[in-house]
């Protein structure tokens, strides 16, 4: 038990080193070469706690099915991501975009590049892959309205200046973000919660591929015991990445970009692998939740804490963003609306994320 942990220990270890050490570790104090030296360890350790995240999150998926085992995984990786993100508001440390920008990035790269290598790895191994219609319907049902409430509106609103809101257009996204969630939750996990399982599923698709699997509360603890490295670890990792950016004149947007990936690795990890294993439903409930739990839970939160500590949020997309994000969604739309995928789809999804990526790079 204790081998199986070792990654966890290891990334608690690393971090408790970089926080003794304090500022004798920083990269303007040690140099570029010590630098890259210190970010190769950091990513590999990173990398570590990422596999055990998802041999945990198989585990509570064998144990609880889906789409219970999934809906863990994402409400763990997107709440700890949030508390990320208000505690550099609480700090003081957080410019007004942030959370704008970090939201998203995390929907690019999950409706773009984990979608759209899920869809072409599963299906150049597998010719055609089927999953729940109604569930990814519902999904992008949630997903469409929030994103164009939170990122888009503001930009066209006149009530308030910039990508800002109102106090009005605050509230009315605060109260829809909780209640769409809500519902959508509910139907999830209560009511509707055969619509995210995989069609025509065997029995014999439930096994654990070797996995030892032990008890619930284990793997619960185990899943946050892994989580928590990778979250502390990516902060420090920030540090390392601007750095060597600054050095060689890369544009800033790229650090929260590795940032941001380096928080979604478990899942997209998972997703991938069950992919591979032409579980595509399971690779749907982890993608497009993610982009849904992203907006459902980020917005109220950062807008909360910029009410009560008087900062200014930003949530409106530039236009270039916008357009981006709008054309994201009607792939989506276009992509989950039939019951099969192939790779074509998902080459499709992978030029969108590739135009994201350009853009970043673009500072014109």
């Amino acid at each position: 038990m204790l081998k199986s942990e070792l990654p966890s220990l290891t990334g608690f270890l690393v971090f408790a080193v970089f926080l003794l050490l304090g500022d004798t570790l920083k990269p303007e104090y040690v140099g570029i070469g010590p630098s890259l030296m210190l970010l190769g360890g950091i990513f590999a350790t990173v990398m570590w706690c990422a596999f055990s995240v998802v041999r945990h999150a198989e585990c509570l998926a064998t144990i609880l099915g889906e789409p219970y085992g999934t809906l863990i995984l994402t409400l763990a990786v997107i709440g700890i991501e949030v508390a990320l993100i208000v505690a550099i508001m609480l700090s003081g440390d957080a410019a007004p975009t942030m959370a704008r920008d970090t939201m998203f990035s995390v929907v690019m790269i999950v409706m773009n590049g984990l979608i759209g290598l899920c869809l072409l790895m599963g299906g150049l191994r597998h010719r055609n892959q089927t999953y729940n219609l109604q569930g990814a319907q519902a999904f992008l049902s949630v997903l469409v309205p929030l994103a164009i409430f939170a990122l888009v509106l503001p930009r066209f609103t006149h009530s308030a200046p910039g990508g800002e809101l109102s106090p009005l257009q605050a509230g009315f996204d605060v109260i829809m973000c909780i209640l769409l969630y809500g519902v959508f939750l509910a139907i999830q996990t209560v009511t509707h919660s055969d619509i995210f399982r995989q069609p025509d599923q065997s029995d014999d698709d439930h096994g654990h591929h070797g996995v030892v699997v032990r008890s619930l509360p284990f793997h619960v603890v185990g899943l946050f015991g892994a989580l928590v490295p990778i979250i502390l670890l990516s902060k420090k990792l920030a540090l390392y990445v601007e750095f060597g950016i600054g050095g060689l004149g890369a544009p800033l947007a790229l650090s929260g970009f590795i940032v941001a990936a380096l928080v979604l690795m478990p899942e997209g990890l998972s997703a991938l692998q069950a992919a591979r294993e032409n579980k595509l439903q399971r690779a749907v409930n982890i993608c497009l939740g993610s982009a849904v739990a992203t907006i459902g839970l980020t917005v109220p939160a950062v807008l909360l804490v910029g009410w009560i500590t008087g900062l200014t949020i930003e949530l409106g997309l530039k236009p270039a963003d916008i357009a981006l994000l709008v054309l994201t969604l009607f792939v989506s739309l276009l992509t989950f609306g039939s019951r099969t995928t192939n790779y074509l789809l998902g080459a499709v999804h992978l030029s969108l994320f590739a135009a994201y990526v350009m853009m970043i790079f673009d500072l014109s």
